[in-house]
């Protein structure tokens, strides 16, 4: 009965090692396209992946934000003011204050001459303001300041009359000198005229 039975054990075991035999052979096809698959989806994700940053960073400006204004320096401002006010002293004018102002209107410097009158102080600054803020000596604007209706005079903070000057640094202007207390407008220019002589050189360079 075991001699009847040997020859199906033997063949049902050669049939399923056939089997195993096949299905390998099957599948290594398919293990040979997939692997190749993976690698050129892998190898076209990655640029996608690097170019991500340089699309996203931002615009650069062009313009600047933040701009710096030209200024006279304290020792500057400071020779200034003693050189208008030696000059008003020379002309035996000492009844006088000088204020050197930036283009603002900010006092950087101011002397008040021997027993002159409060009122001079505010009149030297407004006349510095007045010159620095328009870029041109305050005697050279009155006729503009002239007339009934309104005019640059209705300007709150400007004084129009003669003894402010432009101090300028190039092309622009970046402060002015104000002289007021002398009994004239010319007299008062010719002394913060002085003050601006006095630093020219260093305006210059």
């Amino acid at each position: 009965m075991s001699n009847t039975h040997l020859p199906r054990a033997s063949f049902a075991f050669l049939s399923a090692a056939a089997l195993a035999a096949a299905l390998v052979s099957c599948s290594s096809p398919d293990t040979d396209t997939a692997e190749p698959a993976a690698e050129v989806t892998s190898e076209s994700a990655a640029p996608a992946t690097e170019s991500a940053p340089a699309e996203s960073a931002p615009a650069e400006s062009s313009g600047e934000a933040v701009l710096t204004m030209p200024r006279l320096s304290i020792q500057a401002a400071t020779e200034a003011a003693q050189a208008a006010l030696a000059q008003c002293q020379e002309d035996n004018l000492g009844f006088v204050s000088v204020a050197v102002v930036d283009r603002f209107g900010q006092v950087q410097a101011m002397l008040r001459g021997d027993n002159a009158g409060e009122h001079t102080m505010e009149s030297a600054r407004l006349k510095g303001y007045t010159a620095a803020a328009f870029g041109s000596n305050t005697s050279e604007l009155t006729e503009r300041a002239a007339g009934d209706g309104a005019t640059i005079r209705d300007i709150p903070g400007t004084l129009f009359l003669a003894g402010g000057v432009s101090v300028k640094a190039g092309e622009a202007s970046i402060a002015g000198i104000g002289v007021g207390g002398a009994p004239s407008g010319e007299a008062d220019e010719a002394c913060a005229q002085a003050g601006l002589d006095a630093i020219a050189d260093s305006l210059a360079g």
